[in-house]
């Protein structure tokens, strides 16, 4: 921290003073007057080098800084860190599904929140939202709609009519906050490449995307090989989009979120066809995992998109929260919109 001209003053004064002291030690028949003198003159180097030094506060506050840095980095690598308390109904029609980050020290530094409908409207106000995808993007933006308009509120019976019209696009304007939510049905790794570049053409970005696929590949192309490079072009269109540190420490690029909801686990002796379970078999759903690890296009891979961790959600929430062994109760997809606005939060700097 200290410069190299600190340093050289720091070196005159040892040359100058030490050579000094051990003279007059010698010499001085008076050593208590020869040591009041240093002392004074050794005050006075001192109180005029001051100056030229940072003061412990600012040392402190640029050490704070790097502290900081790494804690918002390491809370985006832990806020996935999900443990679930699942307890089957009386009827057998489905399970009760509770969920809570860890409780390890880690987990708890970074203060993790369930946000509530006035957090969510605070920290999505004026935002335009994209979610795209297949069917769980879909069960995703509801439970993101939910908490902005209320789960039981009379607005969400016509957006779950609206939303599950099979194979479709909905839009919808919250005006009490000017949020836009735009769900784009994307099923295949090309609808969601042909997104990204439509909005580069366009010049027009939303604040937030979150944005999935693999399902429908799987069942059918059934390629993990083909899976894998069209995520790799996918990503490629997105690093020209999200912002970029530069190694002077500035950013490029847009103010762009970007995130990406992971494949479930696969109940195979549950999924409703035949052909889903022989093309959707264990091992297509593990090449297929794979594929996506070796795109490098999730976070922790080096790339852009920060991953929501349907796979644990569903993998720890296990065959009692599941009736077709591909969609999941409302509680794992709930999760997952709110590991999405913590990340949103440490992302964004901002607090509530």
């Amino acid at each position: 921290m200290l410069g190299a001209i600190h340093f050289g003053v720091l070196a005159a004064c040892f040359v100058l003073f030490v050579p000094m002291a051990m003279a007059g030690w010698h010499l001085s028949r008076h050593k208590m007057l020869f040591f009041s003198g240093a002392l004074f003159i050794s005050l006075a180097v001192c109180v005029h080098l001051t100056p030229y030094f940072p003061s412990v506060s600012d040392i402190v506050a640029s050490v704070s800084s790097v502290v900081v840095y790494d804690h918002r980095v390491s809370c985006i690598n832990e806020v996935n860190q999900i443990v679930w308390d699942v307890k089957p109904r009386p009827n057998r029609n489905g399970s009760s599904s509770n969920w809570d980050w860890v409780k390890s020290r880690k987990v708890l530094s970074c203060e993790f929140q369930k946000l509530d409908k006035f957090d969510v409207s605070e920290l999505l106000n004026g935002s335009w939202v994209v979610v795209a995808g297949d069917s769980q993007a879909r069960f995703v933006a509801l439970s993101l709609l939910g908490l902005v308009l209320g789960s039981g509120s009379e607005a969400m019976g016509s957006v779950k009519e609206e939303l599950f019209k099979r194979h479709s696009d909905y839009s919808v304007v919250v005006k009490e906050i000017g949020m836009k939510l735009d769900f784009v049905w994307a099923p295949y790794e090309r609808d969601l490449d042909g997104l990204v570049v439509s909005y580069k053409k366009r010049n027009k970005f939303p604040d937030v995307v979150i944005m999935g696929s693999g399902l429908w590949h799987m069942l059918h192309v059934n390629n993990a090989s083909d899976f894998g490079f069209q995520l790799k072009e996918l990503r490629s269109h997105v690093e020209s989009l999200v912002p970029v540190t530069t190694k002077g420490g500035s950013v490029t690029g847009r103010s762009m979120h970007m995130f990406w909801i992971g494949m479930p686990v696969l109940i195979n002796g549950m999924l409703n066809t035949e052909e889903k379970k022989e093309r959707m078999s264990d091992t297509v759903w593990h090449e297929y995992d794979r594929s996506l690890g070796e795109s490098k296009i999730l976070r922790q891979m080096g790339g852009p998109l920060i991953l929501l961790d349907v796979q644990s959600f569903t993998w720890n929430c296990g065959p009692q929260c599941t009736l077709d062994g591909m969609h999941y109760d409302s509680a794992v997809y709930e999760a997952a919109v709110h590991v999405m606005l913590n990340a949103l939060l440490i992302e964004s700097h901002q607090t509530l």
